[in-house]
């Protein structure tokens, strides 16, 4: 769980399946709420091989009812923590953890916004999030051992789409607003997420390739295991969905991947969306002045239902409200906060008809709703066009403040209402270089620099990042040394590089490591001259691997955030001493520190933080650094010239994310170890 406003949350409180058949079709009369009419199913699950399930229907409805029951069979788990944090209820499952979630849903009015928007979705949206709530509540029923939280159904579409209002805003920062104004600080300057979350993405036009097919890696990387962990599905009906790819708990449809004319990847962006104001208050924080009037300060009293070991005590909070959006109070005063997509439902909207464009024009049309405020995208299709949109739902600010900073919560002239269209976001479509890609950096660099935008074309008011990785670094660096074709095997080489850049912000953070003196200091100086030695790879070969990829980790919070560096001897001093004692010495191979570990898989793997094969870890009890975010669903899609799409896919564990017992629980860890694929068959 991220690490946002536990002060917010702890300050001032006193405590006083339907198991369906794999190859038959079947109908299913549902018991949904009361309130709603019975709806028969006809949905059929096969799961292939590998477990990841293939769900047919007649509809595109019965497809999401069967989405919902394959899902829950895999990880129901996860999917009752999601529907617990829409309803409020995730403190009575996770204690303190799940609270900051319910009160951020308070705070947000996530399902306020679903409840007055759901209507302005279209019916086929509505029937669809409708009917993947059913099929929680029929797994749910006939599963009634497995809630840990009873009561929690029957869900409703209100509830799915409620869920999407409230994940939304955390994917472009969020919590770097939330928690310092929870701890009586101003937050920062910049955007951006709280820890290292990342991803790659790569297109490759069929006349830039070796044999004329137009390929696409969609390389997101997300934690592991939770909330926002990629489950690998295939979606078919009978009204034209088609479509293999990946979503998280709580989604009626895959968020990324492809069908049969084209596909897309995603990579978070870190642009400033949000905004946070400066209220006036009066004496008694009541009410708030705005363009000369006193206007009164919303407050609404909830209660967060929190888990104290045995028992779930109710706890009393206030969430504030004025025209600008949520109110935090602390000691510094009142300060609202305004976000890119405030008040809309759309989002899972513009994911379905995604899932459904046949062609550029029509993609291009519905990305032009803005319903998803933020995340990058990379594109390919079957007819070759290949594009990377710097997706962002830009608000229409004013020239003349200071966006990045605390802005005056007294007057409507810094209170933005509208947004800029899609076509000023930053994108590169059809470059002659005939690729691009993005690694969570700045927009600029998308492909060849001949091809690249110019900074200066667009306006400072957007707040648009400036960060760079050393991914980005890396792909720059391998693509531009590739003069011809660019083969299959030739862009696989890139998106499981193990390397490190010397001009990137990790090469910096190394070359402040190796500028350090040592004198007097023998076991830092040792370790420096291994460091000396080593050829900037991850790759498992060398020496100084595992203590090279140990002092990037040192700091790689600060690296990829483009946070101030750190001083570098306590971090070498951590690090050495941490080996020391774990291991013994300095030269360990990185197949013994760096693992993963799933159910009875325990094996090497390869990669570091920020590398293009990215690996972030935590230590585990026996000191080993195990692996827990970065690559983890990998797709690689390809459209040959006058053939059919065919895709590879690989999961770091398997399709049965939580079911310790399937046989899918871990079986495709050992191919994602040794960076090798299977087949989907779509």
């Amino acid at each position: 769980m991220p690490r946002w406003f536990t002060a917010l949350f702890w300050s001032s409180i006193a405590i006083a399946t339907v198991v369906v058949g794999l190859s038959t079709w079947d109908a299913f009369s549902a018991s949904p709420p009361a309130a709603d009419p019975v709806r028969p199913r006809q949905v059929k699950i096969e799961r292939d091989k590998w477990g990841v399930p293939h769900i047919h229907g007649h509809t595109d409805a019965d497809v999401a009812y069967g989405i919902a029951l394959a899902h829950a069979e895999d990880d129901f788990r996860n999917l009752e923590e999601v529907l617990a944090a829409v309803r409020g209820r995730a403190g009575a499952i996770l204690g303190e953890d799940g609270a900051k979630l319910d009160f951020a849903g308070h705070l947000l009015d996530a399902r306020g916004v679903a409840d007055r928007g759901y209507a302005s979705l279209s019916p086929a949206t509505r029937a669809l999030v409708e009917a993947y709530a059913q099929g929680l509540n029929d797994y749910a029923r006939r599963h009634q051992s497995e809630q840990r939280l009873q009561g929690l159904f029957p869900v409703t579409g209100k509830d799915i789409v409620a869920g999407f209002v409230l994940r939304s805003p955390f994917f472009f920062g969020m919590e770097r607003v939330l928690g310092p104004l929870a701890e009586g600080k101003l937050p920062p300057r910049d955007a951006g997420p709280v820890d290292e979350r990342g991803s790659n993405a790569f297109a490759v036009s069929a006349a830039r390739s070796d044999d004329a097919t137009t390929r696409l890696i969609i390389n997101s990387h997300q934690p592991w295991e939770g909330g926002v962990t990629w489950w690998e599905l295939v979606a078919h009906s009978d009204e034209g969905w088609d479509f293999a790819g990946a979503n998280f708990p709580g989604a009626p449809f895959p968020l990324l991947g492809h069908n049969k004319t084209l596909g897309w990847a995603n990579t978070v962006n870190r642009m400033d969306l949000i905004d946070v104001y400066k209220l006036v208050l009066n004496a008694d924080r009541t009410q708030y002045r705005f363009d000369g009037k006193w206007l009164p300060l919303e407050a609404r009293r909830v209660w967060l239902r929190v888990k104290f070991g045995p028992l779930v005590l109710p706890i009393p909070r206030t969430v504030y409200r004025s025209r600008h959006g949520a109110v935090i109070l602390n000691d510094r005063g009142g300060f609202a906060i305004r976000h890119a997509g405030i008040g809309e439902v759309a989002q899972v909207e513009q994911y379905y008809r995604l899932n459904k464009a046949k062609d550029f024009a029509e993609w291009q049309a519905v990305m032009a709703m803005q319903a998803v405020p933020a995340t990058n995208f990379v594109y390919a299709d079957q007819a070759g066009h290949i594009a990377m949109v710097y997706n962002a739902k830009f608000p229409a600010r004013a020239k003349g403040f200071d966006w990045k900073g605390v802005l005056p919560g007294d007057t409507s002239a810094a209170l933005w209402t509208t947004y800029l269209p899609w076509r000023a976001d930053p994108m590169v479509i059809d470059p002659k270089a005939g690729w691009v890609a993005n690694s969570n950096n700045v927009p600029w660099v998308a492909t060849a620099p001949e091809d690249n935008l110019k900074a200066a074309d667009f306006a400072p008011e957007l707040g648009i990042e400036t960060y760079t990785t050393n991914r980005m670094h890396r792909f720059v660096e391998q693509f531009a040394a590739i003069n011809g074709p660019i083969s299959r095997a030739a862009l696989l080489r890139i998106k499981f590089d193990k390397a490190y850049s010397r001009a990137s912000p990790a090469g910096q953070w190394m070359a402040k490591v190796l500028a350090l003196d040592t004198a007097g200091k023998p076991d830092l100086a040792a370790a420096q001259a291994l460091l000396k030695q080593w050829d900037w790879t991850a790759d498992g070969v060398g020496k100084a691997d595992a203590l090279a990829v140990a002092v990037m980790a040192s700091a790689g919070r600060e690296v990829y955030r483009g946070d101030p560096l750190p001083p570098a001897e306590p971090k070498l001093r951590e690090v050495v001493d941490w080996m020391k004692a774990t291991f013994g010495r300095l030269d360990v191979p990185l197949s013994e520190t760096q693992r993963l570990r799933h159910g009875p898989k325990d094996l090497p793997v390869f990669g570091g933080p920020d590398t293009l094969r990215a690996i972030y870890a935590h230590k585990d009890k026996d000191g080993r650094r195990v692996a827990d975010n970065g690559d983890g669903f990998i797709m690689l899609v390809e459209w040959p010239k006058d053939g059919p799409v065919k895709a590879r896919s690989i999961h770091q564990y398997g399709a049965a994310t939580i079911r310790r017992a399937s046989p899918h629980y871990a079986d495709q860890s050992p191919l994602f170890v040794r960076e090798e694929w299977k087949e989907v068959a779509f």
